[in-house]
């Protein structure tokens, strides 16, 4: 079976080291240009990953600094799927700030997520708010 009919799939514990994170970041990267996923595309992935683990351990593991987080991630021809959980107590995602309004252009909060709802073709969260699943679509799949 070639390359670009495969599925890619693991799940990783990451712990908030920069090493780790670009290799676990160019290991999904790799998967994805093996199935034929564009640079562009390629770059939406990268950047909605960082946005979720920068949160994931800046929000989540705010008060639990030593404590990893978990990815999932698929990798299919058609698709790109990433799940982040971290340990935290969880967030509403309708309570953040939108960053985009005038009274909120000098808060950063808020910023990464929009960054992933803008890049991903979808984002959903768990009930708890501690999880956060991200899908990106081949354009015209």
């Amino acid at each position: 079976m070639s390359d670009a009919h495969r599925r890619f799939h693991d799940v990783v514990t990451l712990h908030r080291n920069r090493g780790e994170i670009e290799r676990l970041s160019d290991a999904i990267l790799a998967a994805a240009e093996r199935c034929g996923f564009t640079k562009a595309s390629r770059f939406a992935i990268r950047l909605a990953f960082e946005e979720a683990v920068t949160n994931a351990f800046h929000h989540g593991h705010a008060h639990l600094p030593g404590e990893p987080i978990e990815v999932e991630y698929e990798v299919a021809p058609e698709q790109v799927s990433m799940s982040v959980t971290d340990r935290g107590p969880g967030f509403r995602p309708e309570d953040v700030p939108d960053p985009t309004l005038e009274e909120n252009l000098a808060n950063p909060n808020g910023r990464g997520l929009m960054l992933m709802r803008t890049y991903m073709s979808a984002v959903f969260f768990n009930e708890r708010g501690n999880r956060v699943t991200m899908i990106y679509r081949r354009p015209g799949a």
